[in-house]
């Protein structure tokens, strides 16, 4: 039985490889909706699979979420889930609902004039039973409902299996929650998204692809799951984590590899039977590769700290909050400008994205994270919990 790697000390969130992947991500992500809007091509390779960049940040959540979770019950204490629930919702709700209260009081800020209904948002419900045409504003928030979703459900998962925790109980769990969404997607392709049904060969529907593979939860969580055992291998199996961060340079040139084969794999966002099916797992196998790479500052990604990766890491929830507002102020203004700036519209965007996201995250996000910050500090967020049983060492 090994003891826990240092579970009472929290994971420091300002690790520069961790920095860089989250400025990776949302830098492919604005590259990928940047080309929805006519400002680059979606014929760049590179571009074309921007969306892979939100797989990413499910990587990242899985593994800094759980670790939050995790170490308390390592240490043989139950977490403070009335800290953990109040911190998630000051980090992601004020910068969330003022970006939502401008799209429904000010709808000329919208990115499409089409939008479903508030109830959908503040319930963080709308990625189930999406219908894609016409085209939506604000839909790049079917992730945040994924998060929310995850953030929900986790914990209580984490306390169920924490009343008999058991090496083989736990296993189960991961397979089974793997398996239930390489099945769901499975069926749905084959039941709805094929054309014609129940041909493994056939081209998938796109509308119905995002509605029944692409944002529902059940079918998203490989890279949720993803960190989350990297996460437990970190907090329950210190020796299993010091072989594989001995290895971080290896891993992290395999997870680029396996990133770049995962492009080919799929071909394109709306994929056919088996990359649909087995994608998102192989996928989320390579970046969770990265991610541990990154949260070892001995690894070439992990030990410098890249100029702006910080910064832009920083801001990229405001950022992804607000950016496609932006780009489609950007295009539709295009129109008025002379022929002679047309060309610097892509940059005159991506400058404009980062200062309303600078601005969103200054003046709505970052006084809430204060906040949190000071109710932590004076224990304000704090509940006695009452103390587990046994520590949870897996083995």
């Amino acid at each position: 039985m090994e003891a826990p790697a240092d579970p009472t000390r929290p994971a420091s969130p300002r690790l520069p490889g961790l920095d860089l992947l989250r400025a990776i991500a949302i830098a492919w992500v604005m590259a990928y909706h940047a080309s929805s809007f006519g400002l680059v091509s979606r014929d760049i390779w590179i571009v074309k699979f921007g969306w892979m960049g939100v797989d990413l940040f499910f990587v990242l959540s899985g593994f800094l979420i759980a670790g939050q979770l995790l170490r308390p019950w390592a240490n043989g204490r139950a977490p403070n889930y009335s800290r953990f629930f109040a911190r998630r919702l000051l980090r992601t709700l004020p910068a969330y609902l003022v970006v939502l209260a401008f799209c429904f009081l000010f709808p000329v800020v919208r990115e499409r004039p089409e939008i479903q209904p508030l109830w959908r948002f503040l319930t963080f419900t709308q990625n189930f039973g999406y219908v894609p045409d016409p085209p939506k504003a604000f839909s790049h928030a079917w992730s945040l409902c994924v998060e929310e979703q995850f953030y929900l459900a986790f914990p209580a998962i984490v306390a169920i299996l924490a009343l008999r925790p058991r090496p083989a109980t736990i296993v189960a769990t991961f397979a089974a929650v793997l398996i239930l969404g390489m099945a769901s997607r499975a069926y749905f392709w084959l039941a709805d998204v094929a054309q014609p049904p129940f041909d493994p060969a056939a081209f998938p529907h796109d509308g119905h692809y995002i509605t029944l593979i692409y944002y529902p939860t059940w079918a998203r969580l490989d890279g949720l799951l993803a960190g989350v055992w990297v996460a437990a291998i970190q907090t329950f199996r210190p020796a299993w984590w010091r072989l594989l961060t001995a290895r971080a340079n290896f891993l992290a040139i395999t997870g680029v590899v396996g990133i770049v084969g995962a492009t080919f794999f799929f071909q394109d966002l709306f994929a056919r039977f088996l990359p649909a099916v087995f994608g998102f797992p192989l996928l989320a196998g390579a970046m969770v590769l990265l991610v541990i790479a990154a949260a070892d500052n001995r690894s070439l990604i992990g030990r410098y700290a890249i100029p702006g990766a910080g910064a832009l890491a920083t801001g990229a929830y405001s950022l992804y909050l607000s950016h496609k507002m932006v780009f489609h102020a950007v295009q539709s203004s295009t129109r008025w400008w002379p022929q002679s700036l047309q060309a610097i519209s892509p940059a005159v965007a991506v400058l404009a994205a980062l200062a309303v996201g600078a601005l969103l995250y200054w003046v709505v996000e970052r006084p809430f994270l204060k906040l949190r910050d000071r109710l932590d500090a004076r224990g304000d967020l704090d509940t006695v919990q009452p103390k587990a049983s046994t520590p949870i060492v897996v083995g």
